[in-house]
């Protein structure tokens, strides 16, 4: 089987059908040979994320939260805060997401480049 690398433009495009194009691609759906149980997904390479659109007030009102797993160490930071720090990782947490949770999600998010 063998893996082609895809490359998209995020330039202009909303970040929520960017990231199913990616997450499709990284899963292989749209290939004959797909099946559920098998890692049969491309390389998918993302440039110009520091251009992708956002729409409506996400900017200021989403949230991202992660925990320490001590008391009182629940952590928050909006959107803009998260882009202007790792704007990498907004891409990768919204696939993330969309891939099944099994096994092969680990897998497949490894083929995930962003280019700013």
């Amino acid at each position: 089987m063998e893996r082609i690398t895809y490359t998209l433009d995020a330039k202009g495009q909303s970040l929520g059908r960017l990231a199913t194009k990616v997450a499709l691609l990284l899963r292989g759906k749209g290939k004959p040979v797909f099946e559920h149980h098998i890692d049969s997904g491309d390389l998918v390479v993302v440039m110009n994320f520091k251009n992708v659109r956002i729409t409506g007030k996400k900017m200021e009102q989403k949230t991202y939260y992660r925990h320490s797993t001590y008391l009182g160490g629940l952590k928050s930071r909006t959107l803009k805060e998260s882009f202007a720090q790792e704007p990498k990782e907004i891409l990768r947490k919204a696939v993330w997401g969309m891939l099944p949770k099994n096994k092969l999600r680990s897998e497949q998010i490894k083929r995930l480049r962003v280019e700013l």
